[in-house]
């Protein structure tokens, strides 16, 4: 009983959601066709099955798939190469094959290893560029962006919102102003409990209505249909079916097909990972999204939209952000989204393009702004270094570049700290000074590799002479061979010829390592009766510190 209350309950925010969802996905399906110059229909095709289809297979509770901007380039190129657009949906029919079998091998783990630093850097710069590509239909730039999320053809980004600033329609400022003055007024206490009147959807009728008015009373100012939503008009179910495209099966015979099918499930399936990733961060109930079931989902769609014409389909993070944000509670939202496409589409297309690009401008501008908020920024910076450089990094590359570099680089900038911070706590060391001489002790960390040969190699040839000391490995799992043979080395050459005496403490029979003195007898031969030793302790920075001093070297460390 409580499930059944609770699925109604969800439905009245699911519904809504999907509206918003539908509304946003509608010029993006299109403008991705277009890009790709594929078949209009196509990216409708695409964003259907995405909703449908995915929907239901899909683990995730609110992500939303349908065809993305990141694969237009490899659309682009491959329908450049085969010329023929049945023949390409063999690639999309093979991309789908290949998911599958990746789902079924449980290769969804990747996400897994991707930091948070990189995820919030990724979901900062898809904001960024999501308000950077709304602005020429914000302020009436008649230019078709939505298919260039992450294209940077359009030069340097000050250069490309100047073009649109010298373009500028007012109505469309306007439309966007007050849609975004709307959901601005929608995050208020007050109008937070305004529960039955969804924000995005008065944003977009209100844009109607603005834009009709000022075609009955200044028609000077009224948006023409190149500011407005653009779908085919089917004057018939026989004209509507028509639209779709189905695979000329002799394509699979072009060895070109396969490895465009690859590629494009290699692609999509990252993104996809990316992006469910990004979409469990932001759902409000923090639910978890099996990846190698979201692949399945994945493959199946594209399989399916392959043998119907439609264009490759991902998780898109641009719909799923405008998703939750709308309130969603579940993967109705999705399904609710691709049963409108494919009703709305078929049925009124006449009435949906009446709607102005500059409200559903203000809709995305706002959903970025969510995602690259101030309060982002200050979160990862608290967080100090390690996490702050990598976000800025993704972002950075995630804009002027795309989504997968963008990640890429973060990736690489964070496997660097975790590597530098890796090689500077090879060990802990204790030192003690008697009136016999000085002991230090090295306690190594539970797992040294290859890495911290060349921090430990530095400490030891700094060690001063007529020094006793002990390296201890008592909890100590792991050695790597270099820094064992580096161990040896100085023990049977360097610390003889310096008059330092070295213990190697706790070492497995297996690293054949000399016996140790036992640390009692070596502090006993340094000490007299009652005598208290002068400690000092650290780590690698601070013992070489020490060291340097005591050696008069003046070198900085």
């Amino acid at each position: 009983m409580q499930q059944k209350t609770s699925f109604f309950t969800n439905y009245k925010r699911d519904f809504v959601a999907g509206l918003i969802v539908f509304l946003i996905a509608l010029p993006l399906c299109l403008g991705i066709a277009q890009a790709s110059h594929a078949p209009l229909f196509s990216g409708i095709v695409a964003g259907i099955i995405g909703g449908i289809v995915i929907g239901f297979f899909s683990g995730s509770h609110l992500s939303v798939s349908g065809p993305a901007a990141g694969l237009t380039a490899i659309v682009l190129v491959a329908l450049g190469e085969l010329d023929v657009f049945s023949i390409f949906l063999c690639s999309v029919i093979i991309a789908g094959v290949v998911q599958l079998l990746l789902g079924f091998l449980k290769a969804g783990g990747i996400a897994n290893f991707i930091p948070s630093s990189v995820i919030e850097g990724m979901l900062a710069g898809i904001g960024l560029t999501i308000i950077i590509k709304q602005v020429p239909d914000a302020v009436g730039y008649a230019k078709n962006n939505a298919a260039k999320m992450f294209d940077a053809d359009d030069g340097i980004v000050f250069n490309f919102i100047g073009t649109s600033l010298h373009h500028v329609q007012p109505a469309a400022i306007v439309i966007a102003v007050t849609g975004i003055g709307i959901l601005m007024l929608w995050q208020t206490k007050w109008f937070k409990k305004v529960k039955m009147l969804p924000a995005g959807l008065i944003v977009v009728a209100l844009g109607v209505i603005i834009n009709q008015t000022f075609k009955a009373l200044a028609p000077g100012m009224y948006l023409d249909s190149s500011h407005l939503v653009s779908l085919p008009v089917a004057s018939s179910v026989s004209e509507f079916v028509g639209q779709f495209t189905f695979p000329d099966f002799a394509g699979f015979k072009n060895i070109k097909v396969w490895e465009t099918g690859v590629v494009i499930a290699i692609v999509a399936s990252i993104e996809t990972l990316l992006c469910v990733e990004a979409a469990d961060k932001l759902d409000p109930q923090k639910r978890y999204t099996p990846p190698n079931r979201e692949l399945k989902a994945q493959g199946i769609g594209n399989i399916i939209s392959g043998l119907v014409g439609g264009l490759p389909i991902t998780s898109v993070i641009v719909r799923t952000s405008a998703n939750i944000n709308a309130g969603a509670r579940s993967k109705m939202s999705t399904i609710i989204h691709g049963v409108l496409l494919l009703i709305c589409v078929a049925s009124i297309p006449v009435v949906l393009n009446l709607i102005p690009k500059a409200s559903l401008a203000a809709i995305l501008i706002f959903t970025g702004y969510k995602l690259c908020r101030p309060a982002i920024f200050k979160h990862m910076w608290q967080g100090g270094w390690t996490q702050f450089v990598p976000f800025i990094a993704t972002l950075i590359a995630v804009v002027s570049l795309d989504l997968l570099k963008g990640v890429g680089i973060g990736l690489l900038i964070s496997i660097f700290y975790i590597l530098r911070q890796n090689m500077r706590i090879p060990y802990y060391f204790m030192r003690n000074t008697y009136s016999n001489g000085d002991l230090v002790k090295l306690t190594l960390a539970q797992e040294v590799s290859f890495l911290n040969k060349a921090s430990i190699k530095e400490t030891l040839e700094n060690i001063p002479p007529n020094t006793s000391l002990i390296i201890d490995a008592v909890l100590t799992e792991y050695i790597d061979f270099d820094v064992l043979d580096t161990i040896r080395e100085f023990h049977d050459y360097t610390a003889p010829g310096k008059n330092i005496k070295v213990s190697l403490v706790g070492f497995k029979e297996s690293y054949k390592v000399p016996k140790a003195v036992s640390e009692k007898e070596i502090i006993y031969g340094l000490m007299h009766t009652d005598e208290v030793p002068k400690r000092s302790s650290g780590g690698h920075k601070d013992l070489l510190q020490q060291l340097s001093r005591d050696a008069g070297n003046k070198r900085s460390l």
